[in-house]
C-alpha cells in the first residue's frame, strides 16, 4: 500500500475500538500472553475492518449484522488498494480469530468467515547478507563510531552480534531481560511469539561483545530496578525502532551497498546456518518456528547455488549444453 493509501486509512480509521473487539483484544494480551506488537497489529486490523464496515452502515458493535458479503466486500476494497497479499491473509486471520472468539462467547451464531480463503501470496525470498557482508557489519572499521570505546559502540556491537550469531527476532533481542543471559553457560533464555520459551546458544563473537557491554551497561544510568538488557540513552529499555537504526548505521559504516535491517541478520543466519549443512530440524527449533513450511523459506536460498554446481560438474549437465 503507498504512503498516501496508509495515511488514509490513519484519517478514516475509529478512535477506539467497539467493545466486542476490545474484549477480543485484552483477551490475546492477558489470556494468550500476546506481545504489545501482536495485539496492536490485531487491533490495527479490526480497527481498519470497522472503518470499512462504517462504510456499509455496520459496525462491530453489532457483530452478529457482519455479513460474508462484508468480508468479501473488505477483501476488494483491499485489492482496490494495492495491498501486499501477504497483509491481506494477516488481516483476514485476524478476522477469522476475532469471529472465532465471539463465538466461543456465544456472542454470534454464524461465521461471515466460512468460505473465505487468504489470497495466494507471492513467493518470497527472504533477503540476506553473504558471510562476507555479515562480518563486515558486526565488524568495527577504524575511524566509524562502531570502532569507538564509546558506551554505545559496545552495545550497538553487542545487539548486532547477537542477532546474527543465534537468529533472534528484534522483538526478542530488546525484549531481553539481564537475567535471560548465562555468559558462563553460553545460552540466553528467549521468548518468541506467543511466549513460547526456547533456549538458544550464543557465539563466542557475542559472549565477548555482550561481555564487554555488559561492563559498560551501568554507564547508561539506568534504575535500579530496570532489568532490560538492552538500554537506551536515557536508561530505559531500548525499543525496535532504536535497534533498527542501529543495525542500519552499522551496515552504511561496513560500506554495505544495500539497506540492512534487523530480520536481514535473521534471514542470514538462517541461510548461512543452511549452506553450512545445518538439518532443517535444528534450524527450525533455534529460530523458533511453529511450523517447518516457515524455516523451508530459506532452503531455496541454496537452489541456484546448487544448480550452478550441477552445471558445471556434472557430466548429464555438460551434454546437456551441447
Amino acid at each position: 500500500m503507498s504512503s498516501t493509501s496508509a495515511r488514509d486509512d490513519a484519517a478514516t480509521l475509529p478512535v477506539a475500538l467497539p467493545e466486542p473487539a476490545a474484549g477480543f483484544v485484552a483477551y490475546l494480551a492477558v489470556q494468550k500472553g500476546y506481545s504489545p506488537a501482536t495485539t496492536a497489529a490485531y487491533a490495527k486490523d479490526l480497527l481498519q475492518f470497522e472503518a470499512f464496515l462504517a462504510t456499509r452502515g455496520c459496525s462491530l458493535t453489532a457483530p452478529e449484522a457482519v455479513t460474508r458479503e462484508h468480508v468479501r466486500g473488505f477483501l476488494a476494497e483491499l485489492h482496490r488498494r494495492r495491498t501486499a497479499k501477504i497483509s491481506m491473509g494477516r488481516k483476514l486471520s485476524s478476522l477469522r480469530s476475532f469471529f472465532r472468539y465471539l463465538r466461543q462467547k456465544k456472542r454470534v451464531t454464524g461465521d461471515p468467515m466460512a468460505g473465505i480463503a487468504n489470497p495466494k501470496p507471492e513467493k518470497r525470498t527472504p533477503r540476506a547478507l553473504n558471510v562476507d557482508q555479515a562480518i563486515a557489519l558486526v565488524t568495527p572499521h577504524p575511524g566509524t563510531p562502531a570502532a569507538s570505546a564509546s558506551r554505545e559502540a559496545c552495545r550497538d556491537l553487542a545487539l548486532a552480534e547477537l542477532l546474527y550469531g543465534s537468529g533472534l527476532r528484534v522483538s526478542e533481542a530488546v525484549g531481553l531481560n539481564l537475567d535471560d543471559i548465562d555468559l558462563s553457560q553460553g545460552i540466553v533464555r528467549v521468548y518468541g511469539k506467543g511466549g513460547k520459551e526456547r533456549i538458544d546458544p550464543l557465539s563466542d563473537a557475542s559472549r565477548e561483545r555482550l561481555d564487554a557491554y555488559w561492563r559498560r551497561r551501568g554507564e547508561f544510568s539506568p534504575e535500579p530496578a530496570e532489568q532490560a538488557l538492552f538500554l537506551g540513552s536515557r536508561g530505559g529499555r531500548l525499543n525496535r525502532r532504536q535497534a533498527a537504526r542501529i543495525i542500519e548505521e552499522l551496515a552504511k559504516e561496513a560500506g554495505l551497498p544495500q539497506h540492512a535491517h534487523p530480520h536481514m541478520l535473521r534471514h542470514s543466519f538462517a541461510t548461512h546456518l543452511l549452506e553450512s549443512g545445518a538439518d532443517l530440524r535444528s534450524v527450525q527449533e533455534l529460530l523458533g518456528h511453529a511450523r517447518l513450511t516457515t524455516t523451508q523459506r530459506y532452503t531455496h536460498l541454496d537452489l541456484s547455488r546448487l544448480m550452478q554446481v550441477y552445471d558445471k560438474a556434472h557430466p548429464r549437465a555438460v551434454e546437456k549444453k551441447k
